[in-house]
């Protein structure tokens, strides 16, 4: 067994276990309890970094009132994370500074506690980091950063419009993670308006049908 303890964790514990006269199996036991916390708590810190939530009001600190018309249930039932499972994707539609992004990055951060890889990202800046790929190859392997992880958050959508080839990108994106991992996507546009979002893009109306396939949607209203 390959312990990745530090060296300090490792003396305190010998020095707890040798006060304690603790039996061998005790120590063993104990050992492999404290190493199996310390690789779950990295495998979080990783997981996390990955993730680039950045800083966000965790929902304790949230003022429900703010959230007008809005679906608390459903809301709730989708911190349960079962939409995971079967690759739901969700919708949070409403004005700017309304909190759509305080409750995707919620329920990303619900994702990672429960040991989900997750994404977050803005539209702008997702199809930014696709388009300066200078080859196909080096595109293919920029696009699994968003098609690998069980959660993707792309925020934003609708506040810049897109050329073809972003419409193009946004539909490889959709299309692979199509019931098998979930999509988030925050956006001000009804699904009619996506359309003038990405002109001359022919692929918008297959991009919203898959999109929508599988989705819960939540509106929010300005207060």
């Amino acid at each position: 067994l390959r312990f990745s303890l530090g060296e300090d964790a490792l003396r305190s514990f010998l020095s707890h276990a040798t006060q304690s006269r603790l039996s061998p199996l005790q120590v063993l036991e104990q050992l492999v309890a404290l190493e199996r916390q310390h690789r779950d708590r990295k495998n979080l810190e990783r997981r996390t970094r990955l993730a680039a939530l950045g800083r966000f009001a965790p929902l304790a600190d949230l003022d429900w009132a703010h959230f007008k018309k809005f679906d608390r249930a459903l809301y709730d039932q989708l911190l349960t994370l079962a939409f995971l499972r079967s690759g739901d994707n969700i919708l949070l539609r409403g004005p700017s500074g309304v909190g759509k992004t305080t409750l995707a990055k919620n329920l990303c951060h619900q994702a990672l506690l429960q040991g989900h890889t997750v994404r977050f990202c803005t539209l702008a800046a997702c199809l930014a980091d696709l388009l300066r790929q200078e080859s196909l190859p080096a595109l293919e392997r920029r696009l699994r950063r968003y098609t690998a992880p069980q959660l993707l958050v792309i925020d934003e959508l609708g506040y810049l419009p897109c050329d073809q080839r972003s419409a193009d990108l946004l539909f490889h994106i959709v299309s692979r993670r199509h019931e098998q991992r979930s999509l988030l996507i925050t956006t001000n546009l009804p699904f009619k308006d996506w359309g003038a979002l990405f002109p001359g893009a022919a692929c918008v109306a297959a991009l919203v049908d898959r999109f929508v396939q599988h989705c819960h949607v939540l509106d929010i209203h300005a207060p």
